[in-house]
């Protein structure tokens, strides 16, 4: 029997793209108002813009078997955009090379999508716009097959950042260890009095981007004397972790302290809080003091950590 869970997300998949493929034309007979079908844009487009030139590599990035490939190449050879020739160096090898024909082709399917694209998007705000990206980029990276090189950023907060910071702390905790509001209500306070408060010569806080999406934060903030800083609300997301975000925001939190005239940095953790408590032990912290408490509606370990330089 069917998952009813599972039928309905494939079909809200398929409205998804039933939806997207109407948006971008794709079901018409040619390709933004031309006579070529997608998989001969998108042939021209790999040979034209990405450089591809071997028969069995172009195939590879289309998906394509045999016989389709062969039928698909031979019409845009006898439309004069194409030439089929075998490897100087490999005869077993068949390298493809567009026409000046075919270029013209290719230019002109360029600019006809950037078009059309672009009316799409004046439809909407420039917020409408990031968050239509946003969520094409969040897709990319969960559905695509090619491995891409993650870009990592620490920069400090922007407007709605520290808003940010308090409801993915209340969200992920909440889901990944089962603390309640309370929890959410401490770190409202301390990013409050944060805002408010904070001396820019000693304390600060960074926003994690990965591939431009927020994906975590730590603070920098005067800890019990004026030699001792205190790391504050260390959070990844979970869908960014294993890209070393973690130890990069307490290596930059641990620099900040060092360059600003602490000699110690503190903090305040949980016992439950593993992967957070090996990211300190590596960078140097010591375990100095634990003690049992009952918090966020559960019952704790609650531990401070030391290091001194």
């Amino acid at each position: 029997m069917n998952d009813p869970q599972l039928l309905d997300r494939v079909a809200r998949v398929r409205a998804f793209n039933r939806l997207y493929t109407g948006v971008i034309g794709a079901l018409d007979e040619g390709l933004v108002g031309t006579d070529y079908s997608l998989s001969e844009a998108r042939v021209l487009y790999e040979l034209e813009q990405q450089g591809v030139t071997e028969l069995t590599r172009l195939r590879g990035r289309l998906g394509m078997d045999a016989g389709y490939a062969s039928r698909l190449l031979a019409r845009l050879e006898s439309r004069g955009l194409l030439t089929r020739e075998r490897s100087e160096s490999d005869a077993r090898r068949q390298v493809l090379r567009l026409t000046e024909a075919g270029r013209d082709a290719q230019h002109s399917l360029e600019q006809r999508t950037i078009d059309q694209i672009g009316k799409l998007l004046d439809q909407f705000t420039d917020e409408d716009q990031d968050r239509l990206l946003r969520s094409m980029r969040a897709i990319t990276t969960l559905v695509g097959d090619e491995a891409r090189d993650s870009t990592v950023v620490l920069r400090p907060p922007r407007p709605g950042d520290l808003g940010w910071v308090v409801q993915r702390n209340g969200a992920i905790y909440a889901q990944e260890y089962g603390w309640d509001a309370t929890y959410e209500a401490l770190v409202a306070r301390i990013v409050a009095d944060y805002a408010e408060n904070h001396d820019p010569k000693r304390e600060a806080a960074w926003i994690a981007e990965l591939d431009g999406e927020r994906a975590g934060c730590v603070f920098c903030v005067r800890g019990s004397d004026e030699r001792t800083a205190k790391l504050r609300l260390l959070i990844v997301e979970p869908g960014a972790r294993g890209h070393g975000l973690g130890k990069r925001l307490v290596t930059e939190c641990l620099t900040f302290a060092k360059a600003h005239g602490y000699t110690a940095m503190e903090l305040w953790t949980n016992s439950v809080l593993t992967a957070a408590r090996a990211i300190y032990a590596k960078a140097g912290f010591e375990l100095v003091a634990s003690e049992q408490h009952h918090s966020f509606g559960q019952d704790l370990v609650g531990e401070t950590w030391r290091l001194e330089w």
